[in-house]
């Protein structure tokens, strides 16, 4: 099966970086594959799953908190505010902060202010989401 080269990077650092034979992704619009030979497409993401399909199978899951996904003749970027692979997800700070957030939401806090605490409940929901689909993958 043909691929395509497949780039994963944060402002922090980069992520992923190696052949693939398919992208799913988290648009604007709704989920989004990508296979090679996909027409040119730059979109926005949200905050939510990445999931890379290597050659042979394997799957890879990330966690992304939004950014832009950029398809190219033959390479496959996406340009995350944060990304993280599932299996190094900190499921304890995750939940301390999605619970955070939530108090924010409810009024019981001034530590953020709503549109901040939205945008880390989407984050921290997102990778709560990739830590459910690594165990449910690891089971089978």
């Amino acid at each position: 099966m043909s691929t395509f080269r497949c780039d994963i990077v944060s402002a922090e650092e980069e992520i992923f970086h190696g052949e693939a034979e398919l992208l799913v992704a988290t648009g604007e619009i709704g989920e989004l594959g990508i296979a090679p030979k996909h027409a040119p497409l730059i979109t926005r993401l949200k905050p939510g799953k990445v999931v890379v399909t290597l050659p042979g199978g394997e799957q890879l899951d990330f966690a992304v908190s939004g950014g832009i996904l950029e398809v190219q003749p033959t390479v496959v970027t996406v340009l995350a505010d944060t990304a993280v692979r599932a299996q190094d997800i900190d499921e304890a700070a995750v939940r301390a902060a999605k619970e955070e957030a939530e108090r924010v939401l409810a009024g019981r806090s001034e530590q953020m202010d709503v549109a901040e605490a939205q945008a880390k409940l989407a984050e921290t929901m997102a990778q709560l989401q990739a830590l459910e689909r690594l165990r449910k993958n690891m089971k089978h």
